[in-house]
């Protein structure tokens, strides 16, 4: 992937650079301090992957992620910072920001995120990951009186999803296309109202899914 890194500090980000940059498939194109000079940047060179700095002035990087998601959707957000607080972690995941890494995480973490955002898959730190469902099974109580919006099968395909089986591998199990599932997957995302493969785990989890049986 071709990424832009986006932080005010320059050691920090000739580090992230000399990181990146020993991973194999990524490559640093650009650098920036954030603010609107950034958003020019992102529009101008149009890299794969934006890593922002998201640790020192929030306010400012979150009208800078904003824009950036708004303006630049091809360009995937991966946002290094502190560990957020339910409200920002909803906001930035609203946004449709592809991974958050905390500033104590490792390179291999880093790696294995970008990984995963260059597969157009969804990347969450463990402890922000638990911040988030322990978040949603809070706030998700009331719903769950709510009618269900998932027919059976849509429940099975979810709960195969939230264990993290592929496409394919689901395909074979209930003797479906790919198509077929995929299908079932975009109406499953548009039912539950989420936009990527973090909010359906999410949803499953609130929903006890998980634990089922496919």
């Amino acid at each position: 992937m071709n990424i832009v890194l986006v932080d005010d500090q320059i050691m920090m980000r000739a580090g992230l650079r000399c990181l990146i940059e020993k991973m194999a498939g990524q490559q640093v194109i650009g650098e920036v301090e954030a603010g609107p000079v950034a958003l020019h940047v992102i529009q101008s060179v149009a890299p794969d992957a934006v890593i922002i700095d998201l640790s020192s002035d929030t306010r400012q990087g979150l009208a800078l992620l904003a824009e950036i998601c708004s303006k630049c959707p091809a360009s995937r957000v991966v946002i290094i910072g502190n560990q957020p607080d339910a409200e920002l972690l909803a906001e930035v995941m609203r946004m449709g920001v592809a991974a958050y890494l905390l500033k104590q995480s490792s390179p291999a973490e880093l790696d294995i995120a970008l990984q995963a955002v260059a597969r157009n898959e969804c990347y969450l730190t463990p402890a922000v990951a638990k911040s988030m469902i322990s978040h949603c099974l809070y706030t998700g109580a009331a719903r769950q009186a709510q009618p269900d919006p998932l027919t059976p099968r849509q429940h099975q395909i979810l709960a195969m999803i939230a264990h993290r089986k592929t496409t394919k591998e689901i395909a074979y199990e209930l003797d479906l296309s790919e198509k077929t599932i995929a299908a079932h997957r975009a109406q499953i995302m548009d039912r539950i109202g989420v936009r990527d493969v973090v909010g359906l785990v999410l949803w499953a989890v609130k929903h006890n899914l998980v634990e089922r049986q496919t």
